[in-house]
């Protein structure tokens, strides 16, 4: 094929790419993504065990899809995605709310559907276009695709964050369009619905580079063999080891914050009108973070770029432990910088390290190495607010609990930070290999 085509090709992928991520993770009932449940009929436990139930499938379909990517083909996986989306907001969307028993279990479905839908995800897409990208002799453009798509995600996510929270609302709806309760219940389930079956349209058009991995139906044997390579060469590979366990590590401890932040806005004394503006400010800011997180990857080596989001990690955490009254928010802000630039950076760099045969998987193997590490942290977390609930007789709920569970993020990061730096020196990876300098912009 002529480099015209292929480059041709390339650039239609990375459109198809930038549009699915922006309708399969920008979803309308995000702004109320606890209360939604707890409005269907749904106890804290129940929705907590839900949770569990997701990021459980999560976990143990992370790296199998992966090697059925690899060896099926990236295209087939995004279309089990996209179906997948379709199907888990399905049953939310027309769920009925008169049986508890019938409801509880038709939301685990939709959570397992969710969970299945999102480690499918996981590789498939960024492979298909990087793949693309390499084929048409352009991937020194992945970080400038990265940063694109980063900008409309966060465009999409500001509309999903608006919209959701407006249609939400049965006072304002009801004085427009005289629309009633249970029918505002479900319009953020109605329009990502509406997004799932576009997100499904969307990835017919994905032109798969090369042959598609389609030389038939994959055995179970081969699936397994697929990932036991890719983990030996993980673990034979001290860069991409020590690029997934430092990732792994920020990224857990961060998004632990991210979880709690909107307990943390109301301790440094924002109103709650405020949290959907403040939500709204982080997604713009990724306007700003993602061409800084471009030129980081692109002029220095991971190890720079790893320590440089550590340093900032540390400051964040460090002031965000005195609470202080609405400048905390200058702490919060710096702490979702950096969870961004991680995930930008470990996209950049494992897809480079990555070869086409098992690119997908070592997708994979990071997807579940993080969801393993906030998995962990939200363990220790747990026990650490059920031990200092214990010692100071301080009820679970409350803020002084929360204030003085805070304290332990900044020394738990700086630990785990040297421990990850030490890891890295025995390994004795080399950090100078994925030093670029910036590609010209075509």
């Amino acid at each position: 094929m002529k480099t015209a085509d292929l480059q041709a090709i390339a650039k239609h992928n990375v459109r198809r790419f930038i549009l699915f991520r922006m309708l399969f993770n920008a979803r309308f009932y995000y702004p109320v993504f606890a209360v939604i449940f707890l409005d269907f009929g749904l106890s804290l436990d129940q929705f907590a065990l839900l949770n569990a139930i997701w990021a459980a499938t999560i976990i143990l379909a992370e790296v199998p899809s992966g090697a059925l990517s690899d060896l099926m083909g990236r295209k087939k996986l995004l279309m089990l995605t996209a179906s997948l989306m379709v199907l888990e907001m399905s049953v939310w969307a027309f769920a009925p709310r008169g049986n508890p028993t019938l409801l509880f279990w038709l939301l685990a479905l939709n959570r397992v559907l969710s969970g299945l839908g999102e480690a499918s995800a996981s590789g498939s897409d960024e492979a298909l276009v990087y793949e693309s990208l390499e084929d048409a002799g352009m991937k020194d453009q992945w970080s400038h695709v990265l940063e694109r798509t980063s900008r409309w995600q966060s465009v999409a996510f500001m509309v999903a964050m608006v919209t959701g929270g407006l249609v939400y609302d049965p006072d304002l709806l009801g004085r427009m369009a005289s629309i009633d309760r249970e029918t505002t219940l479900r319009l953020p389930l109605y329009l990502t619905l509406a997004t799932a079956i576009v997100c499904w349209i969307n990835c017919l058009g994905f032109v798969e580079a090369g042959d598609g991995h389609s030389a038939g139906k994959p055995s179970i044997t081969a699936a397994f063999r697929q990932t036991f390579n890719t983990g030996l060469w993980i673990l034979k590979t001290p860069l991409a080891l020590v690029v997934i366990l430092a990732g792994a590590f920020l990224d857990s401890i961060i998004r632990m914050f991210v979880t709690l932040n909107s307990e943390y806005y109301r301790l440094i004394e924002y109103p709650e009108y405020a949290l959907g503006i403040l939500g709204t400010l982080v997604a713009a800011m990724n306007f700003f973070i993602a061409p800084l997180a471009r030129r980081l990857v692109e002029k220095h080596p991971p190890g720079f770029v790893f320590l440089s989001a550590a340093a900032a990690g540390l400051l964040g955490f460090f002031g965000m432990s005195f609470f202080i009254p609405y400048a905390g928010l200058a702490f919060s802000l710096l702490l979702f910088a950096t969870f961004s630039v991680v995930t930008f950076s470990l996209s950049f760099y494992l897809n480079q390290l990555s070869d086409k045969s098992m690119r997908a998987t070592v997708l994979s193997f990071k997807g579940m190495a993080l969801n393993l590490g906030y998995g962990f942290i939200g363990v220790v977390y747990a026990q650490l607010l059920r031990a200092l609930a214990r010692s100071h007789a301080t009820p679970t709920g409350s803020d002084e609990l929360f204030i003085e569970g805070a304290q332990y993020f900044t020394p738990y990061f700086l630990i785990g930070s040297l421990a990850v730096i030490l890891f890295a020196c025995v390994c004795r990876p080399n950090m100078n290999r994925l030093s670029t300098t910036a590609p010209p912009r075509r």
